[in-house]
């Protein structure tokens, strides 16, 4: 008898830990959504939050196609370049058909509303921006960063403590040590960049911004460099480089805490075959190392799953181009050794990507992005995927 109870013992222990030992979910795609679409404007760089009773929140910069004034082509730069937003209340299948506004900036047009939010519920969301001055006296200040007639004005913020039905007046955060940039009004660069702040479990805020240097080539480049905020985002510190390099480009990028406290950022470059590079922090943001992850990526989002892995999502804007992602360890330590998973590889031209996740009200996720078809209207799409 007691011999029968050992080889029952020994028989459920080895059942508990082929349990304990199974592979973690696997991320299974269901579906493709549009979100938004009008033919007539070129819709882009979407971000996304779930509010505590499920609702969806989708914020992008929305500008007129350039074609309905006769014009072949549509750029990234717009006098009327607003931040919008649409959101669904049943989990990705139905969106609002009629964006709401959230900001037009009074001197020019905004880029990339990059939204997340906070603890308390509160929404925060970072931008920036161009203007279009008649006349050429900016070209007399100084350095400045143009794209043909458009000047920059660099980053702002704005915070809505109402769930995104009101915004507050425009934050502008510090200029970066060692700035020697000027806006389209003549003063210092304040700081700016496309990707998602995180707020770590202390409740501070991290961001990675961009500031522009001069390389070796004398070629202007950007780097990225650490801000943080205790209190909401209302004022911000400069803690630390990020990422820095004679001849690579680093810009576009997202940070991450991990459960150890490391301070995690994914990088988008140009001077580097497209490779993603990883910068990490085991000090709380007081320095970092980067790396080259080994794969392209343009640019990235990580969304913590709730086994806590981490679900990097990204664009990819090689042929076939689409919308990629991986599925890291914890400490998205793994990136080198994790598998590609292609979400999308019907788009029609490189002007695509920029996607944002959130997890559902319903366990599933949405990834959102910007994207187009056979080279056609430039639109807020979505992957709806589910993990078993």
């Amino acid at each position: 008898m007691k011999l029968n109870s050992t080889i029952l013992i020994l028989v459920l222990s080895v059942i508990w830990f082929s349990h304990a030992v199974a592979d973690p979910p696997a991320l299974v795609k269901e579906k493709d959504i549009v979100i938004y679409s009008d033919d007539q404007f070129h819709s882009a760089f979407p971000s996304v939050v779930r509010r505590p009773d499920g609702e969806l929140i989708v914020a992008f910069r929305r500008a007129p196609d350039r074609k309905v004034f006769g014009e072949k082509g549509t750029g990234h730069t717009s006098p009327n370049s607003y931040l919008v937003e649409v959101r669904s209340m049943d989990n990705g299948n139905t969106w609002t058909t009629a964006p709401s506004l959230i900001l037009a900036h009074p001197f020019g047009g905004s880029q990339d509303p990059c939204m997340i939010q906070l603890t308390d519920e509160s929404l925060l969301c970072t931008s920036y921006g161009w203007a279009l001055p008649r006349g050429d006296n900016w070209k007399t200040w100084g350095n400045v960063v143009n794209a043909g007639d458009f000047v920059f004005f660099g980053g702002y913020l704005v915070r809505s403590t109402d769930g995104g039905n009101t915004w507050s007046q425009i934050i502008l955060p510090p200029t970066l040590p060692g700035n020697d940039m000027k806006t389209v009004f003549n003063t210092p660069m304040p700081a700016y960049n496309r990707g998602s702040m995180y707020q770590g479990r202390s409740g501070r805020i991290f961001w990675a911004v961009a500031r522009h240097v001069s390389g070796d080539d004398g070629r202007r480049r950007t780097e990225n460099h650490l801000l943080t905020s205790d209190d909401g985002g209302l004022t911000w510190d400069y803690r630390s480089p990020i990422a820095q390099d004679p001849k690579v480009v680093f810009n576009e990028a997202s940070i991450y805490e991990t459960p150890k406290g490391d301070i995690v950022t994914f990088i988008r470059t140009a001077n580097f075959d497209d490779h993603t590079v990883v910068a990490r922090s085991t000090n709380g943001g007081d320095d970092f190392t980067w790396e080259d992850a080994g794969f392209q990526g343009h640019p990235h989002f990580p969304l913590k799953l709730p086994d806590g892995r981490v679900l990097l999502v990204y664009g990819y804007r090689h042929k076939p181009m689409g919308i990629r992602a991986r599925i890291l360890n914890a400490e998205c330590t793994d990136y080198r050794d994790s598998i590609e998973i292609i979400l999308r590889e019907d788009g029609g031209g490189s002007d695509l990507g920029y996607p944002w996740a959130t997890m559902m009200a319903d366990g599933r996720i949405l990834v959102c992005y910007y994207f187009n078809l056979g080279n056609g209207t430039r639109h807020i799409a979505g992957t709806i995927l589910r993990l078993e």
